[in-house]
């Protein structure tokens, strides 16, 4: 087993950033301008996820997934914390696999198992008490 290299507190944070920018950047795409972030609500597992709070110009608020998995988005009122944030993209993802698979088109089959995956990875996140037992 090959020993992973800690990242030092500022490539920490620069992973962090640029996971905001990729959220803001994916916002933006889909026409939703970020006004602000709620830093206390948004939670990171550095290097592979971020779930950010966010406000847009609108003030309407949206969770936002990023990281080692697709970028999606969802509106706040799926969830009252970044916790359940996460368990909502895993069950979503689920049902969108499962709509891609009973398609069956072989170009998105693959997109589909990808989904499952990270569903899996993310709901076993959501059960872990040990993340969330925060002070």
């Amino acid at each position: 087993m090959t020993q992973e290299k800690q990242m030092t507190e500022q490539e920490q944070q620069e992973w962090v950033r640029t996971q905001y920018q990729a959220a803001t950047k994916y916002l933006a795409q889909k026409g939703l301008i970020t006004e602000s972030v709620a830093d206390k609500e948004s939670r990171y597992l550095v290097p592979a996820l971020a779930v950010w709070k966010l406000t847009m110009t609108d003030k309407s608020q949206c969770w936002v997934i990023c990281g080692d998995l697709p970028t999606d988005h969802s509106n706040v009122d799926v969830a009252p914390d970044a916790r359940e944030a996460i368990r909502h993209f895993a069950l979503k993802w689920q049902m969108q696999a499962e709509n891609l698979l009973r398609a069956n088109e072989q170009d998105q089959n693959k997109f589909a198992q990808l989904l499952i995956g990270r569903a899996e990875g993310l709901y076993k996140l959501y059960e872990n008490d040990s993340l969330w037992n925060m002070s």
